[in-house]
């Protein structure tokens, strides 16, 4: 039985009064969870330590960075170390996400620094891959993911392993007015899973989660968590209104 997970990112949104306002929204509406059905809030850094606060007292419900720094410490202006992070009660954070990928400009290399950072001080790592437009367009959409995953997972142990979780962003289905299907969402979980399993084996493809990260809502949430390799959602607009975010937690307990 694999760990299913449903994850906020609230990227750069929200005060720190609107944040305390949803959280306690949520919360106020969040069904019973469990060790294998978890829920996880990455606010933007200035949230953190209140919001990790606001949920000190439920255990299946983690806080988590929207990124972290290459380096451990040192003249690095504007940046947040995982030391850092779990110092303030941070102990899960999101690596390569696709708008860090494309508007930061951050290559492979860069984010397998970022997970030996974020391994190196025991945090869990939502590691983000997913292909953009042309990339579909042309038909090299397994190529090109199997190769983010080869980059980076694959330097890894698989004892490291158990503490990454793999996000799926289909980047031409978010913003373009086209939509992914459960079917062709179902496909690249099985084939990423696929790609796990030939560098670590079934055990550790089969135990690791693989979340769904393109615009996952209230109405396709049940249909994306039905299909057998789709773990959770890695949720960003929906994420911000607690009515919503609480139907895909309740859709997750459902699959």
């Amino acid at each position: 039985m694999r760990k299913k997970i449903v994850a906020a990112n609230w990227k750069m949104n929200l005060s720190l009064e609107e944040g305390k306002s949803l959280v306690e929204a949520i919360v106020a509406g969040l069904p019973e969870l469990n060790e294998m059905r978890q829920v996880v809030i990455a606010p933007s850094f200035v949230h953190l330590t209140q919001t990790a606060s606001q949920l000190d007292e439920y255990d299946h419900v983690q806080v988590a960075a929207q990124n972290c720094a290459t380096e451990s410490s040192g003249a690095y202006t504007g940046e947040v170390s995982a030391a850092m992070l779990q110092s303030a009660g941070v102990h899960t954070v999101i690596i390569g996400h696709s708008e860090r990928r494309e508007y930061f400009h951050e290559a492979d290399d860069q984010l397998l620094k970022k997970i030996h950072q974020a391994l190196n001080n025991n945090m869990q790592v939502i590691f983000c891959c997913g292909e953009p437009l042309p990339v579909r367009d042309a038909g090299k959409e397994n190529e090109y993911v199997a190769g983010q995953i080869e980059a980076t997972l694959f330097q890894l142990t698989d004892d490291q392993m158990k503490h990454i979780v793999v996000a799926y962003e289909p980047i031409w289905a978010i913003g373009t007015g086209r939509t992914a299907s459960a079917q062709q969402a179902q496909a690249m979980h099985a084939h990423i899973r696929s790609v796990l399993e030939r560098k670590f084996g079934a055990d550790t493809a089969q135990r690791t989660p693989i979340l769904y990260g393109g615009s996952c809502n209230a109405q396709n949430a049940v249909e994306l968590f039905a299909c057998g390799d789709v773990d959770g959602g890695l949720i960003g607009g929906a994420s911000l209104k607690a009515d919503a975010f609480l139907t895909i937690i309740n859709a997750m307990l459902q699959s």
